[in-house]
């Protein structure tokens, strides 16, 4: 109590200086004015402190150079139909780049975070690259009635650079887990039904007018429509890059493709028409739609789809000057409902220029505004996942301390 009635002093004292003046500092500094000045810093100290008891303890998942990994990177997070946390995200052999011998991996937790289970390989590519996890658990199955974990993923034998040079390709699978992801099913190939690759050389069926090249999940959560026209629809939002390399990487578009008998078929969104819209992710909204939340490789703004129809046309495109970023990854995720609107939370690194203050957002009215506003970590942060704890707060999974980890954090956003 000593050292904090000492900072309450130094506080009073800046603050009297700098509302009056020095010479109103020595004159007026006694009496009422000492006891109006000690109750604006309790105040003070009261609000940072219902600040931080907002925020819990960030816990590290994943510790880069640890458990045979030279790096992780790209954290995909969901809650499994019994309750446990499911943190995936790229382990990366060799080192940091984002070509190589890159598995996806898990780890659990059955305790909302605080402790993490041993780490388990779920996807690989022999010695290449599998990566860009988006789980999603189905629960609209009358075959799988406890509900079932889709994890869509992508191969590849090139790096992104060679991908849109023609060389090499990108591959989709997905895997599914009936057991809260402690066992996973064999990989299957959708590459066919989702991506639009023109190299018939290798495929006689890889012969697409759109010449797809490079190509990504996500990465993070896909989802799945909880009501509505498209009650069950699971929706996984995607990026590509087609024809030669532009300027800017204008070659990349975002898309979606979705499923709507379980995974059985597939099928492709239009592409978003915005020239270097990118890494992307999506929630439903209310009356059947959808929003597309894209990384912008040509500004500074996150760039905004919306659909009327479950996410297979866009009625509308634009760039959001609400959601600053540095060209980076996002994460967006639907809530609830308040007066009939879907409440969103979305979680990005608040800033133009640099991978810096990892924020989470929140939104009443469907993404029109933002209207609170919770700053993660402030310095050296990148790609991040959001999942719903409990109806007062969201779990956080991001990359922290330069990629050097990734950290689970619960935010208490109300």
């Amino acid at each position: 109590m000593g050292v904090l009635r000492k900072l309450q002093k130094e506080i009073a004292h800046y603050f009297l200086k700098l509302f009056f003046g020095n010479h109103a500092y020595f004159q007026f500094y006694s009496g009422t004015m000492k006891k109006l000045i000690s109750l604006f810093c309790i105040v003070i100290f009261v609000v940072i402190a219902l600040n931080t008891a907002a925020q819990s303890a960030a816990k590290s998942v994943y510790v880069s150079g640890s458990e045979g990994f030279k790096s992780f990177r790209i954290p995909a997070l969901i809650k499994a139909p019994n309750g446990d946390l499911l943190a995936f995200c790229e382990g990366r052999v060799n080192g940091s780049d984002d070509f190589g011998n890159i598995k996806i991996v898990l780890k659990t937790s059955s305790d909302n975070g605080k402790t993490w289970s041993a780490l388990q390989v779920v996807a690989s590519n022999d010695t290449l690259q599998a990566g860009n996890p988006a789980p999603v658990v189905d629960y609209t199955d009358p075959q799988f009635p406890k509900g079932r974990i889709f994890l869509f993923y992508n191969t590849g034998n090139g790096h992104e650079g060679e991908l849109r040079k023609g060389k090499g390709h990108r591959d989709v699978f997905f895997k599914t887990s009936i057991d809260n992801g402690k066992t996973w099913s064999e990989p299957t190939d959708i590459t066919l039904q989702v991506n639009r690759i023109h190299q018939p050389q290798i495929n006689p069926l890889w012969n697409f007018k759109e010449d797809w090249r490079s190509y990504a999940n996500t990465p993070g959560h896909a989802l799945q429509f909880e009501q509505g026209k498209y009650k069950g629809r699971i929706y996984i939002a995607a990026n590509h890059s087609s024809g030669d390399p532009q300027p800017e990487l204008r070659d990349y578009h975002a898309h979606g493709y979705f499923t709507d008998d379980h995974g059985a078929t597939f099928h492709l969104s239009e592409t978003v028409p915005f020239e270097g819209s990118n890494e992307s992710t999506a929630a439903a909204l209310s009356n059947n739609g959808l929003m597309l939340n894209s990384r912008n490789q040509t500004g500074k703004y996150r760039i905004i789809s919306l659909s009327k129809d479950g996410g297979e046309t866009w009625d509308t495109t634009f760039v959001d000057h609400h959601l600053p970023d540095p060209i980076c990854e996002g994460s967006l995720l639907n809530i609830g409902t308040k007066n009939g609107k879907s409440v969103l939370a979305f979680s990005n690194n608040d800033h133009m220029k640099s991978r810096d203050s990892l924020t989470l957002r929140i939104s009443f009215d469907e993404g029109r505004t933002w209207q609170k506003k919770f700053l993660i970590d402030p310095k050296n942060t990148g790609y991040s996942d959001i999942v719903k704890m409990s109806k007062n707060q969201i779990g956080v999974l991001y990359e922290a301390n330069g990629y050097k980890e990734i950290r689970f954090e619960i935010i208490k956003w109300r």
